[in-house]
């Protein structure tokens, strides 16, 4: 499959990869809430998708993938971070990834072209339903945050009744 040559182009290159999108989302207006999760942590994640690359895109089911970000979705709302910046940070790392296999792809021939178009198609799919899953994760957690403060305050009013 030509796309896995990419996916093994982006997986050599992580490290410098996860550095660029680190810089660019720490320094990103858009992305400003995600101060709240410590710094490693950020990092670790970013490289986590750059160096399993292949094993999140040809590997994981749909299962693995609605866990991984639902849990996701889910700490980051309990980290109060606000569900835009988290999109935002997502958005920016796919972008990201297709600069850099629109940069390296060297589409020179219809076989490398098909590649690159795979690897576009199959990375869509992936952070589409990435950004599902953290959505359905965010929510949830958004939810049972606003159901514990109102069961706090109906109590506290309980108490001072």
């Amino acid at each position: 499959m030509p796309a896995r040559r990419l996916v093994r182009l982006i997986e050599k290159n992580s490290e410098q990869l996860a550095r660029e999108l680190s810089e660019k989302v720490w320094n990103s207006p858009r992305c400003s809430d995600l101060r709240k999760v410590p710094a490693d942590e950020l990092q670790a994640r970013t490289r986590e998708i750059y160096q399993n690359l292949n094993n999140w895109l040809m590997d994981l089911t749909e299962a693995e993938v609605e866990q991984r970000y639902t849990e996701l979705g889910a700490r980051r709302a309990a980290q109060g971070v606000a569900y835009s910046h988290f999109l935002w940070a997502i958005t920016a790392t796919r972008e990201h990834m297709t600069a850099f296999v629109q940069r390296e792809g060297f589409s020179d021939t219809p076989m490398q072209l098909q590649g690159e178009l795979e690897l576009m198609h199959i990375l869509g799919q992936f952070f589409d339903r990435a950004l599902y899953y953290t959505a359905m994760g965010y929510e949830r957690e958004r939810t049972r945050i606003g159901s514990n403060l109102r069961r706090r305050r109906d109590d506290h009013q309980k108490v001072h009744a």
